[in-house]
């Protein structure tokens, strides 16, 4: 199975590809970020987005897309903006026919490292313990991106371990 994990924003939308191996073993095969120029009129940068992400799954051909549930904290437009970029991803997963699955923070957190309040130090050490990568990716976007394929990939095995797994 290949995941395609997102971590959606206006600015900087990351992506991480991971896939698994009937041993458990898992693989990372492409990591990285969109970025999108801030003086580019809106319009303009949600379809820098939707092309970036597009283009990913024409190449990589992933079976499911990961994406954070939307957080809402103290800065509002800050949120309305990751929203945006978020339904993008959506939209543009939508369009390609693919399963789509939402993470909370906290289950991300847990299926990466093990507790639900780990630091980003700590996540980012065990992507790189996880995909036996020899630095921890970067930038902060990617690296997350790659924390959401993996905690798909972790609770995918669980619910069909457990005979839950059903779509969303």
């Amino acid at each position: 199975m290949i995941v395609l994990g997102v971590d959606p924003g206006t600015a900087i939308t990351g992506y991480g590809l991971v896939s698994d191996s009937s041993d458990g073993s898992l693989h990372q095969i492409d990591y990285g970020v969109i970025r999108t120029k801030a003086k580019t009129p809106y319009p303009q940068r949600v379809k820098k987005i939707h092309e970036g992400i597009n283009s990913l799954i024409d190449e990589y051909k992933p079976d499911v897309v990961a994406i954070e549930e939307l957080f809402f904290n103290k800065n509002i437009s800050t949120a309305m903006l990751v929203a945006q970029a978020r339904g993008v991803v959506i939209l543009t997963s939508a369009i390609a026919e693919l399963e789509l699955r939402e993470y909370t923070p906290i289950q991300v957190k847990q299926a990466v490292t093990g507790y639900g309040r780990a630091d980003k130090a700590q996540i980012q050490q065990m992507i790189k313990v996880l995909l036996g990568l020899s630095e921890i990716p970067k930038p902060d976007d990617a690296a997350d991106a790659l924390a959401l394929a993996i905690c798909h990939l972790s609770s995918y095995r669980m619910r069909n371990a457990l005979g839950t797994d059903r779509k969303i």
